[in-house]
């Protein structure tokens, strides 16, 4: 039988996982800086905490989570999103009794049952952050520009950001209200989902990627007075501290995400080179989901980034790539005992800093030297038995091709020194 990986899933081999390394470490240096920390949850969680934050009549929750009961008959789900696993953390973790502000971020795979395409996996990868304690729009701010830092920082460029505001859960209610007015006398013209949806949950009509459906709703509801006085305040200080930094958006009225737990700012960053799914990041604030789950009430601001959207963006531009990074040295061998030195010799590098190999496969030297070509080694120490009887390596710059023999117990300070 020829075993493949399942339908939806990838795997991240060599020659690819040392970019992914690159983009990590990047947004690690960018979190630092902005203060953030890392927290790491599990990737199962009990389906009741989505079905409690994300919203029952949501696309994710109904139709695109992996849930499955146990042997302990408990409701399981593959985390479909970050926000709520670390919302749940933060409330099971008192981290609020530690300090009631936190600043996390998160790395890793998220699962949803979607129709496979460029752009759009069953697992998927994503960069997020969750601030956690403040309603002050300056974190909406921060949040976005910390963002751009990440995309900045790993060569994306020509995005573009847009923003609404939703305002608050009295807010949503009346825009709700509109919208299921504006649509009542379309409604048979809407896809089965949205014929639903304007009935359950009538923001998420607003998410239809249903290029019939796009064209009826922004053909009916072009804007509303739904917001309060407080929320319109908000965002208008948001917007002042984006012009502040000199960030570019635009305002979308017809962003409302896909979660349910968003209120006031939300916003999705974009890019032309991914085609029809062309989001790489999207976030907003979500003031009530704390206290729904029991925890403090407190406001929370957030976003994800689509790691595996950046890789494509990135192959479709032409912004900064990741070099494979270089080996310090390889060690070719001629002979067991040339091989059995070489070994001893290898370890002492390593442990003293210097990055290294050698040969497991008794190739021929011009073989080895091949290899060390590919791993990118900078040099290369030459063992056989006429180095060992003189107690001596030769040492090849790969770059200059310029050879000198140096003694074993010199190695590791000489090769340190010249890998400087």
């Amino acid at each position: 039988m020829d075993y493949k990986a399942i339908k939806g899933t990838k795997d991240i081999l060599p020659g690819e996982s040392y970019v992914w390394q690159d983009i990590e470490n990047k947004a690690r240096g960018v979190f630092s800086s902005f203060g953030y920390e890392e927290i790491r949850t599990p990737v199962i969680e009990e389906t009741a905490l989505f079905i409690k934050s994300v919203g029952e009549n949501t696309d994710i929750v109904s139709k695109e989570m992996f849930s499955f009961v146990d042997r302990g008959e408990r409701n399981i789900s593959l985390r479909p999103e970050g926000t709520a696993p670390v919302v749940r953390a933060y409330i099971e973790n008192n981290l609020d009794k530690i300090s009631q502000f936190q600043k996390l971020y998160y790395m890793g795979p998220m699962f949803r049952a979607e129709r496979p395409q460029a752009g759009r996996m069953r697992q998927f990868h994503q960069i997020g952050v969750e601030a956690i304690g403040s309603t002050h729009p300056a974190l909406d701010a921060e949040v976005i520009r910390l963002l751009a830092a990440i995309l900045d920082s790993v060569g994306i460029k020509d995005y573009s950001l847009k923003l609404n505001n939703l305002g608050c859960a009295d807010d949503k209610k009346k825009l709700s209200g509109a919208l299921k007015e504006a649509l009542s006398d379309k409604e048979k013209a809407l896809c089965d989902d949205c014929k639903k949806r304007v009935k359950l949950n009538p923001l998420r009509v607003l998410d239809c990627k249903n290029e019939n459906c796009k064209t009826i709703i922004r053909g009916s509801f072009k804007a509303a007075k739904f917001l309060c006085e407080d929320c319109d305040a908000h965002f208008k200080e948001v917007l002042k501290y984006l012009d502040s930094l000199n960030i570019k958006y635009t305002i979308d009225p017809y962003i409302v995400r896909g979660l349910d737990y968003y209120t006031k700012t939300v916003f999705e960053v974009t890019h032309g080179s991914l085609g029809s799914q062309d989001a790489i990041g999207a976030g907003g604030r979500y003031d009530n989901l704390t206290s729904s789950m029991g925890g403090p009430a407190v406001g929370a601001c957030g976003f994800a980034l689509g790691l595996d959207r950046i890789m494509l963006a990135l192959e479709k531009t032409s912004g900064e790539k990741a070099q494979k990074p270089r080996l310090d040295v390889f060690i070719s061998t001629l002979g067991e005992n040339a091989c059995s030195k070489a070994f001893t010799i290898l370890d002492a590098l390593r442990s003293s800093g210097v990055s290294g190999d050698m040969d497991y496969e008794k190739k021929s030297l011009k073989a080895q030297m091949r290899t060390a070509d590919r791993l990118g080694a900078r040099f290369v120490l030459i063992i056989g038995e006429d180095e060992l009887a003189r107690g001596e390596a030769v040492l090849r710059n790969m770059a200059t091709k310029e050879q000198a023999s140096v003694k074993f117990e010199e190695l590791v300070n000489t090769i340190k020194e010249r890998a400087k």
